[in-house]
């Protein structure tokens, strides 16, 4: 007999069966025998590049296919051995060597929200036969609330926290960036901006005439409260929110790994400094992405304060950036790749000369990839001959950091970087890696509200990029 695919032994069936009249159930008896796995990385860094990035433009240029495939970009020598990089992306170039590059990722959801889903939480996005589009309270939880769950901080700061904005698209919240079934607590914080002018986490700022006296009076009055409410049994789940709150808003160590005048302006003007105040023009409309390289400096203070998981996004305001249909090279020239070269590489090099590299995991990734030729139409976004529209059948993701093997390619495309040639691989496979890098086994047990067990991934690790 299995279940959830683990072989049970004749020995566990008469143990489930016993302590289920206990109150022990099988769900819980597998969780226990769940197999244990050294961390090779403490906390993640995500670099979630919304709208699905072009490879074919980035990081698996092909300059020897037809110019309506190869596009305009040339390509240059980069730091990673005999993997050249676009032309506009000459920092990241020189820290190419810290990647692991995986070239072969595929599936075949040609939906933004769908396959947002998809890559956050490593779960197929289809329910009842139609795709996940938008938030629901039985939807899969994403990497950042399953560690908040499994691996709790036992410091007053959140475990997973999100920059700068919930993403959205089509009129709802990406799906996959809230918790789903392991309910509201686990939920990243949304901290907002930090590039912005007068910038302070939302919600903790004390109002007028509040101070840590008053609060801890109100805490001692409330846990009163609810001591005597039902026993002290009454809405547990409310409690631990409340707890939270308290414990951040009285917390120095929250309120300093946010704030960004810590840092020297040689540090912050080296991840970029915002060059407008005005963020009213979305990236798409060459508004750029100013707020990237402050994000990318405060997901590092985050990180190095405790903090178990950090989402890096280009935000609410600039709906979808990298979905690029119409404009497509000049988008990149102007408007993403300039901020995304000097903040992404100011992250890694910035994490490298401190040490934390080896115990952070770096991953960057989108939804999907951009067609393999100019002006071919894939959905109803009214791509134009000078775009590139959705693409799922084979896009790549980098990982760099504490796990992996710096320098390593896994699988490839094909001539035009449109299918995979060699060791194809799935989002599933790409959440069973940094599952196993952060410590926890795929086969590791989640339950939902209804006590149903879920293994945290159904794919396989990439045995070949790890250290």
């Amino acid at each position: 007999m299995t279940h959830s695919g683990i072989p049970l032994s004749r020995r566990e069936l008469v143990q489930a069966g016993s302590l289920g009249l206990v109150g022990l159930s099988l769900p819980r008896l597998l969780q226990a025998d769940t197999p244990s796995i050294q961390p090779r990385a403490k906390s993640c860094i995500l670099f979630f590049m919304e709208g699905g990035p072009a490879h074919q433009d980035l990081w698996d240029m092909k300059p020897d296919a037809p110019v309506e495939y190869r596009g305009e970009f040339k390509p240059i020598a980069s730091t990673f051995t005999g993997v050249p990089v676009c032309e506009h992306l000459p920092l990241l170039s020189k820290q190419m060597h810290r990647f692991a590059l995986i070239r072969s990722v595929h599936h075949k959801i040609n939906d933004h929200n769908a396959g947002a889903y998809y890559m956050l939480t490593g779960r197929e996005p289809i329910k009842a036969g139609g795709l996940i589009v938008a938030p629901e309270p039985d939807n899969f939880p994403p990497y950042g609330s399953v560690l908040a769950q499994l691996r709790p901080i036992d410091k007053a700061l959140p475990p997973f926290v999100h920059l700068p904005d919930l993403m959205f698209n089509n009129g709802s919240n990406l799906p996959g960036q809230n918790a789903g079934f392991l309910g509201g607590a686990f939920d990243p914080l949304v901290a907002g901006d930090p590039s912005a002018k007068n910038y302070r986490l939302p919600g903790l700022s004390f109002q007028r005439g509040m101070n840590q006296g008053r609060l801890q009076q109100r805490r001692e009055l409330l846990a009163e409260v609810n001591r005597s409410a039902a026993g002290g049994l009454a809405a547990p789940r409310m409690q631990k929110f409340q707890e939270q709150a308290f414990d951040l808003l009285s917390s120095s160590a929250a309120d300093h790994a946010f704030q960004l005048s810590g840092e020297s302006p040689q540090t912050r003007e080296r991840y970029g400094l915002p060059d407008r105040e005005d963020r009213s023009v979305e990236a798409r409309k060459f508004g750029g992405l100013p707020h990237l390289g402050q994000c990318m400096l405060t997901a590092r203070r985050l990180i190095e304060a405790g903090v178990r998981l950090v989402t890096v996004c280009t935000g609410r305001r600039i709906d979808q950036s990298w979905d690029t249909h119409r404009e497509h090279f000049p988008l990149l020239k102007r408007s993403l790749l300039p901020y995304t070269d000097r903040a992404f590489s100011a992250l890694l090099e910035d994490l490298g000369e401190r040490g934390m590299l080896d115990e952070t995991l770096v991953v960057a990734m989108g939804e999907f990839g951009r067609t393999p030729r100019m002006g071919q139409i894939t959905s109803g976004a009214g791509a134009t001959p000078a775009g590139r529209d959705h693409w799922p059948y084979c896009y790549s993701v980098l990982m760099a950091g504490a796990g992996i093997k710096p320098g390593t390619l896994h699988g490839a495309s094909d001539q035009y970087a449109a299918y995979p040639a060699l060791d194809p691989c799935t989002p599933e496979d790409i959440a069973a890696t940094i599952y196993h890098i952060l410590g926890i086994a795929p086969e590791t047990r989640i339950y939902d509200q209804l006590n149903r067990p879920h293994s945290v991934a159904l794919g396989d690790p990439i045995t070949n990029i790890l250290a």
